[in-house]
């Protein structure tokens, strides 16, 4: 029970999902070619694969099962842990550990083990107190595994899978380079030289406002009858009286999903074709259809192991949470409160965690 409770300690308190290795210089190697570079890590990956998996590769001495009353004199009162059960704790903790981490979690679970087993020794891990901690590792723990297991479950996709995702989603894969003219919603109007009334004020903004509107409807026009873009572009941009650089006017090889939703109808448009005027709170969009494609499957496949991939765990963590719900007594906990209100919900357990963990011997 110790042990297993070690392990949970350590998967709750340490974040070995975010270490990394940190670059150092690389030196010249003697039999390598001249002029390459040598990784410090892939060295060092190189001398631990030498290590034999029975071989000891932690020693704690003075810490064992019911140790002598004075543990230095005897050489037998040692934990030992194999290179074999340590890389089943990274595996626990996190695979492909780098070695630099390596060697900093190795002395963290050798002075945690010490730890643990002082706290044996003084009876800590009996009693309701320590069960109901090990009841919360354990649920973390099997949150853990299963948000493994889903996702491993949900990485399996066949060709099958990513076909039959293409072809029912194949408008999603249409491309289609674009020309866009993007037209201020109002004039940046100078000054008044005169201190304007409320509604007089008001009417001013109005009028620069219809100014901008009756040009995007000339524009179109102007873009229907064939006048080069980043000309109408300009003329918007100097109609608005802004000084920033107008946008460029050519897109390429845009998607329906990489356009706002009330302006994704383009890509029904055909190749020629100019919009109509899109209208929001920043201002007014025109577009005019140049080459339209489809992006071949062989290159969706990845985008789309990803999208089933996301899709299918979404699915499962709904229907999980949905197969029970919480119902509190809002006289103990308050009143719910809206989406930005009251304490944060902590993040979701890692799911790369696995519980294995050897203990003293």
């Amino acid at each position: 029970m110790m042990r297993y409770g070690l392990v949970c300690l350590l998967l709750a308190a340490m974040s070995w999902g975010q270490a990394s290795s940190t670059s150092a210089p690389v030196a010249q190697q003697s039999g390598a070619p001249a002029g390459a570079a040598v990784n410090p890590a892939d060295s060092k990956e190189a001398e631990a694969a030498k290590v034999a998996p029975d071989a000891p590769v932690i020693t704690i001495n003075g810490l064992c099962d019911n140790p002598p009353a004075d543990k230095a004199a005897d050489p037998n009162c040692k934990s030992v842990i194999t290179r074999a059960e340590f890389e089943k704790i990274l595996d626990a903790i996190q695979p492909n550990m780098p070695p630099r981490a390596r060697r900093q979690f190795a002395m963290r679970y050798s002075s945690a083990l010490v730890t643990a087993h002082k706290a044996h020794e003084m009876g800590l891990d009996q009693g309701p107190k320590f069960e109901d901690r090990m009841k919360l590792m354990r649920m973390q723990v099997l949150t853990q595994l299963f948000n493994q297991a889903v996702q491993d479950k949900a990485a399996q996709i066949s060709d099958k899978d990513i076909e039959d995702y293409y072809t029912s989603k194949s408008a999603d894969f249409e491309e289609a380079d674009l020309q866009r003219i993007v037209v201020p919603r109002s004039q940046q109007l100078p000054a008044s030289k005169v201190k304007l009334s409320a509604t007089a004020q008001k009417k001013r903004e109005k009028d620069a406002e219809e100014v901008m509107q009756k040009e995007a409807d000339k524009l179109r026009a102007r873009a229907v009858a064939g006048e080069d873009f980043a000309k109408l572009q300009n003329a918007a941009y100097a109609l608005a009286a802004l000084k920033a650089k107008p946008p460029t006017t050519k897109l390429e090889k845009m998607r329906r999903a990489a356009l706002p939703p009330a302006q994704a109808s383009v890509m029904d448009l055909k190749t020629g074709e100019v919009s109509t005027v899109f209208s929001d709170a920043s201002g007014y969009t025109i577009y005019k259809v140049g080459a339209k494609d489809v992006e071949p499957l062989d290159k969706a496949k990845d985008e789309i192991k990803g999208a089933l991939r996301t899709q299918r765990i979404q699915e499962q963590m709904k229907a999980v949470q949905e197969a029970g719900t919480p119902t509190l007594d809002e006289g103990y906990f308050g009143a719910e409160m809206g989406p930005g209100h009251g304490m944060p919900l902590p993040p979701p357990p890692s799911p790369s965690t696995k519980p294995a963990s050897p203990g003293p011997k």
